[in-house]
């Protein structure tokens, strides 16, 4: 049997007298697109938070590749190979795309000049990203120019392609074509099946049916605080899954 890349059993989150998730489950199977809906209030975002470090859950369990984890920070998410492409994007505008990628792991030169001097290995770090683009077949002017000046998809691009030269075991993207018009969602959306054709498997949470029925090979309907089943787009139609999301149709 195969081993889930990251899975969740019966997570709990409260806030108070609120709920968040009420005894969660989810797994995300190798090599896979998953996508996770669910109504208003549902829990995804706190599902996501709990599977990228960034809350801890109150009761549950995590397991990556099978093992138990307790990710306390986002820190310890990617510690184990789990990096997250939230809505806010967090690029840095100002920086050209290869500072962007490389932003917060930025590689030092070898010796005395990087141990002591710290001084950047730009050509590596250069050399690096453009190989690194090339091979995801994403389409930029220069390396070096500001992401300022891209456009919000290419943008987009910079930062869930910055989360995949990363990762290890899973992306989380958190809504990644919102925003975007058309032609820019088919390019972020080209993207993140390379990226998983790569071997990195994708969890997305998205609000748009359409591109959740395009993209997923399973989708996780979540339902007040919980897993109210996991679909695949072939077998039921976009007004199902939205009936089985806002309880209209019980599974």
């Amino acid at each position: 049997m195969t081993t889930p890349v990251i899975s969740a059993k019966g997570l709990v989150k409260r806030y108070g007298n609120v709920t968040a998730l009420d005894g969660a489950d989810f797994d995300l199977m190798p090599g896979e697109i998953k996508a996770i809906i669910g109504d208003n209030g549902a829990g995804k975002s706190t599902l996501i938070k709990a599977l990228s470090g960034a809350l801890t859950p109150d009761e549950g369990q995590i397991y990556v590749n099978g093992e138990p984890v307790t990710l306390r920070s986002p820190l310890d998410a990617r510690a184990y190979g789990i990096e997250t492409v939230y809505q806010n994007l967090a690029v840095s505008p100002a920086l050209n795309i290869v500072e962007n990628l490389f932003l917060g792991r930025e590689i030092r030169r070898p010796g005395v000049l990087g141990s002591v001097f710290r001084m950047l290995d730009k050509k590596r770090m250069l050399k690096d990203a453009t190989d690194y683009m090339s091979d995801l077949k994403f389409r930029i002017q220069s390396m070096t120019q500001a992401v300022e000046t891209l456009s919000g998809g290419q943008r987009q691009g910079v930062a869930v392609a910055r989360s995949a030269a990363f990762a290890k075991n899973v992306v989380i993207m958190d809504e990644p074509t919102a925003a975007l018009g058309v032609k820019e969602s088919g390019m972020v959306l080209d993207l993140i099946r390379k990226i998983r054709d790569r071997g990195l498997p994708v969890i997305i949470i998205s609000h748009n049916m359409p591109h959740v029925f395009e993209i997923a090979d399973r989708i996780h309907i979540q339902r007040l605080g919980k897993r109210a089943t996991v679909v695949k787009p072939g077998e039921i139609d976009m007004s199902d899954a939205v009936a089985i999301m806002t309880g209209a149709k019980e599974v």
